[in-house]
């Protein structure tokens, strides 16, 4: 299942940037008999994940859950809240978000792309000046990658905000966080958005299968006029049955207890401890990349992700030869590079269930492939990682003083 060696003995590592490691608890919650989805009993369970969803999202407004991977989350942020033709504002932080680019084009939209050179975030100045170029408020939305998963780069939401709100433009604000909700901090009301895209697969430490939607008012007013065809995906369907529970087709039901037990986990860690968690692990791992001598692919240190680090490999060398040989030693798996930087970088996924003994198993990994498949590194990478951890770098710093 794991794709590792038969004769492998030990855990898989499973160190991509999601799907990510389900814990236990979440595994043992989904292997309660599946029941009745239209029966008394459901209620409570439906009741609990749209509840619980609402305090992840850390918003009052509605909450949709879909049977679905985070691209059908993504189409049905658009196709709800849109019409055929509609202009809508994208920013190319990487992969995912031009992947989110062509959906809108397949839609019979007209995305019109920022560019970027996929080692920052989006550029709040630049999406306030096209703004205000829009004299005729022509562009209906503004979407953009949270954490993009291809490059490790996160995207200041609220400086967005105040980009759109200093251009006086309408536009709607749609944000993808399916690699950050449940691992960076994210406030979909307080920062304004109008829909938020998630996926269930990693922060939320469940198997894919479970997408969403957080919906601002302005957002659900808008889909009373938008006119892209929408069945399966239309949030009108799920309303009625939602109040009590229920969802209008069969659900993921399975999926919903792992989904209530993962809500249960993150809220006994408290969610500022789950943020902070993701933000250590993300600065231990890019101390030992710099130990080795390697470049994060990130430039933008406001920008870095506590999610996953993408790391550059040396000219001249393979990340996916580095990457297979990781993986047939020490039967660990890293993310690929993507689309433009395929074969350049490999990424280290630090998100969800996640600590620091597994950090330092990760790191200790790619320390010993980077050796056994030849890369040009300095040794060292896990110990910097390892005394930023136990706090010794802080220990020394403040002896120096």
């Amino acid at each position: 299942m794991s794709g590792r060696p038969a004769s492998s003995p030990g855990r898989h590592f499973l160190q991509i940037p999601g799907p990510t490691n389900v814990p236990d608890r979440v595994l043992r919650a989904m292997d309660f008999p599946t029941m009745d989805h239209r029966g008394p009993a459901f209620a409570a369970v439906g009741e609990k994940a749209l509840q619980g969803m609402k305090s992840i999202f850390r918003t009052e407004g509605s909450v949709v859950i879909y049977p679905a991977s985070g691209t059908g989350a993504w189409e049905a942020a658009l196709a709800n809240t849109l019409s055929p033709g509609d202009r809508v504002l994208m920013y190319e932080t990487g992969h995912f978000a031009t992947l989110w680019k062509r959906l809108a084009e397949r839609l019979g939209l007209q995305p019109e792309f920022i560019a970027g050179d996929w080692r920052h975030g989006a550029d709040p100045a630049a999406i306030e000046e096209r703004l205000r170029a829009d004299s005729a408020q022509a562009i209906k939305a503004v979407c953009v990658v949270h954490n993009e998963t291809s490059t490790g780069s996160v995207t200041q939401v609220p400086e967005i905000r105040r980009a759109i709100d200093a251009a006086g433009h309408p536009a709607l604000l749609m944000v993808d966080t399916i690699s950050s909700l449940a691992s960076l901090d994210y406030r979909h009301d307080d920062w304004g958005v109008d829909v938020t895209v998630a996926g269930s697969q990693k922060g939320l430490m469940l198997p894919p299968g479970l997408s969403f939607n957080a919906i601002s008012d302005r957002a659900l007013a808008a889909s009373k006029t938008a006119s892209l065809p929408r069945a399966y995906w239309s949030w009108d369907e799920m309303a009625e049955p939602n109040a009590k529970g229920y969802f209008p087709y069969t659900p993921a039901t399975n999926l919903l207890y792992g989904l209530v037990e993962a809500i249960d986990m993150l809220h006994e860690e408290g969610l500022e401890n789950v943020f902070a968690r993701h933000q250590r692990h993300g600065e231990a791992a890019r101390r030992a990349v710099r130990a080795w001598g390697l470049e994060v692919l990130c430039l933008e240190p406001r920008h870095y992700s506590g999610s996953l680090t993408a790391v550059l490999m040396p000219e001249g060398h393979s990340a996916d030869g580095f990457r297979k040989t990781t993986l047939e030693h020490f039967n660990m798996s890293l993310g690929n590079g993507l689309s433009k930087v395929a074969d350049k970088v490999f990424r280290i996924g630090h998100l969800g269930d996640f600590n620091d003994l597994m950090l330092a198993g990760t790191l200790s990994g790619v320390e010993m492939g980077l050796e056994l498949a030849g890369v040009p590194h300095r040794r060292g990478g896990v110990l910097a990682a390892l005394d930023y951890l136990a706090g010794r770098d802080q220990a020394s710093a403040s002896a120096a003083e």
